[in-house]
């Protein structure tokens, strides 16, 4: 993870070409290490003689910012939602509640293309449609927390002293919750990965001449037969960094269990 992050940080500095550098001469070049390959482009060109790799490196930093915003903003209506549903309890909660479960009861990819298809392409959209994925896991996992929470002890004794609410709410009850905000926004970050790049590959997400995994995966799918590096290499840095994802949740998963630290 570290890698890509830095990889996507200095696409600028680190990529060889700029990511819409055309030289059709060049064109569906194979990687280096392949029979026709060339150095000039270490992991071949594509169909309009772009350099695959600067396309992947610059490609990075697409991915990994949408997929970074998009767990930011549902992270924070998420938690928001729950914090207010959990604590106030009643019709707040109730209408919450309903939402999420009516929300979960829709494919999220179906009802992602639908949205897509109706409020337009572009990155704006495309993080609003990919946060709407991610607030229900934040808002039903800091609801129960607030649940648990708001009969114990110093939460009575934050309002016996006259604390307002949502001084308790910010203050007192969310800092307990971040333990498994934060194991979980390692894993939504690898979904929101795949589903930028499910998109993007139906032609609904990043749009060309902007590159992202996704969208690279989704134009080089009609030359898997005669140019596999097109596909092929956007599709493993999209499963390296879902792995790396989900090996980072596993372990602050085990750091954060109380069971795991005392063995």
């Amino acid at each position: 993870m570290i890698v890509f992050v830095t990889v996507a940080a200095g696409a600028d500095r680190l990529a060889p070409y700029h990511y819409d550098a055309q030289l059709l001469s060049d064109r569906l070049k194979p990687p280096a290490w392949t029979p026709g390959g060339s150095w000039a482009h270490p992991l071949g060109s594509d169909q309009l003689g772009r350099d695959i790799l600067s396309r992947i490196l610059y490609g990075a930093r697409v991915s990994l910012a949408v997929g970074l915003l998009s767990v930011t903003v549902g992270c924070a209506a998420g938690t928001t939602l729950g914090l207010v549903a959990g604590y106030a309890g009643g019709a707040i909660d109730a209408v919450v509640s309903r939402a999420a479960d009516a929300q979960l009861s829709f494919p999220y990819l179906l009802l992602a293309v639908a949205l897509m298809a109706l409020g337009g392409r572009g990155l704006f959209n495309l993080i609003l449609v990919l946060s709407l994925g991610s607030w229900v896991v934040y808002a039903r996992t800091v609801r129960a927390a607030v649940m648990s929470l708001k009969t114990a002890e110093f939460i009575e004794a934050a309002r016996a002293v006259g604390a307002p609410t949502w001084r308790i709410m910010i203050r007192h009850i969310l800092p307990n919750t971040m333990a498994p905000l934060t194991v979980i926004s390692s894993f939504q970050f690898a979904q929101m990965l795949l589903s930028e790049a499910s998109l993007s590959f139906l032609g609904l997400g990043v749009q060309p001449p902007a590159p992202s995994w996704g969208e690279m995966l989704g134009s080089g799918r009609s030359y898997l037969t005669s140019a596999w590096w097109l596909a092929t290499l956007p599709g493993l840095s999209i499963a390296l960094v879902v792995l790396g994802a989900n090996l980072v949740g596993d372990g602050l998963r085990d750091v954060f269990d109380p069971r795991v630290v005392a063995d």
